[in-house]
């Protein structure tokens, strides 16, 4: 498994992260505890040492028992806090709750999970201050961001944070249907030295047609494609008919891992064997260039979906 280093945190990570939240939360919702701490246990002995988790989630115990007993040095360890309606005092009890279900004395990266735009301000205000005396206190080495891209397609939020430069790490959206952090975060990232996490890189759009078309249908109506370009019906089948990639899940996670300022691309799943079908795409070549270039023409000015 390929490594890098996550920006100006210094830590080796790599170039794949075992994602646990997702519709498949790997597996905790439908096959238990035992089931998804063994995906996590999978994605170690793959080489995975990157594992990003959320209170929300409900997965830190399956982090913290898939990785009992393997050496604390050997992995990474991302989590992050729900914000709303919490305060300052919240957070603290809420790192407690999560290095107890971690089992550990600390966690690598710490994120305010899935911040509005709007809410920017006085999550900054209030929690930032929290995490640098945590930082102080070992509990957590560097603190982080994430967007909901679910909403921010544009990725407004991550824009103001970035130019504040309070994180070390952020978490943004990205795939080959909204490539639009390429020019509206990653410059600005890369200038700061700031760790970036690839999400979205594979959702219900890029393995469902339906959802592909419905989004395509949404990126036409709103001006953001070329229709002459852009079909609503089978738009991606050309990187599978012309041998580009395995699949379009593999076109995917192979465009996102090769773009200049991605450090992590995560990957969820509830299947071993999935997952490492995703960790091969993950570390496959780049895309032809001519792939590339028809991609940038279809969707180079796409920022109002998420693929979710």
């Amino acid at each position: 498994m390929h490594s890098i280093t996550l920006g100006r945190t210094g830590l080796k990570a790599t170039i794949a992260g075992l994602g646990c939240g997702g519709h498949s939360r790997i597996g905790l919702n439908l096959y238990g505890l035992d089931h998804a701490a063994g995906i996590v246990r999978a994605a170690y002995d793959e080489g995975v040492n990157f594992f990003d988790t959320a209170t929300v989630y409900g997965t830190q115990g399956a982090v913290g028992k898939g990785l009992e007993g393997i050496p604390r040095d050997t992995y990474i360890l991302s989590t992050k806090f729900p914000y709303k309606d919490k305060t300052a005092d919240d957070m603290v009890k809420t790192l407690e709750e999560s290095l107890r279900e971690l089992k550990t004395d600390y966690v690598d990266l710490y994120h305010l999970h899935g911040v509005l735009p709007a809410d920017y301000p006085r999550v900054r205000d209030t929690f930032v201050p929290v995490m640098q005396k945590l930082k102080k206190e070992g509990k957590i080495r560097f603190p982080g961001i994430t967007e909901l891209f679910d909403t921010d397609t544009g990725h407004e939020m991550v824009q103001v944070s970035l130019k504040e430069d309070l994180f070390d790490v952020i978490m943004v959206g990205y795939n080959l249907l909204n490539p639009s952090a390429v020019e509206r975060v990653l410059p600005l990232s890369l200038e700061k030295n700031v760790g970036v996490l690839c999400m979205f890189a594979v959702r219900k759009a890029l393995h469902d047609p339906e959802q592909l078309a419905k989004d395509v249908r949404k990126i036409l109506e709103t001006g953001q494609a070329d229709p002459s370009l852009v079909k609503p019906e089978n738009t991606l089948d050309f990187l599978t008919q012309k041998g580009i990639a395995a699949s379009i899940p593999d076109a995917a996670y192979r465009f996102c891992r090769h773009t200049k300022g991605i450090d992590i691309v995560l990957t969820g799943t509830g299947s071993a064997d999935h997952l490492r079908q995703n960790l091969r795409s993950i570390q496959a070549p780049p895309l032809p260039a001519e792939a590339l270039e028809q991609l940038r023409s279809m969707f180079g000015r796409v920022d109002c979906i998420s693929g979710q």
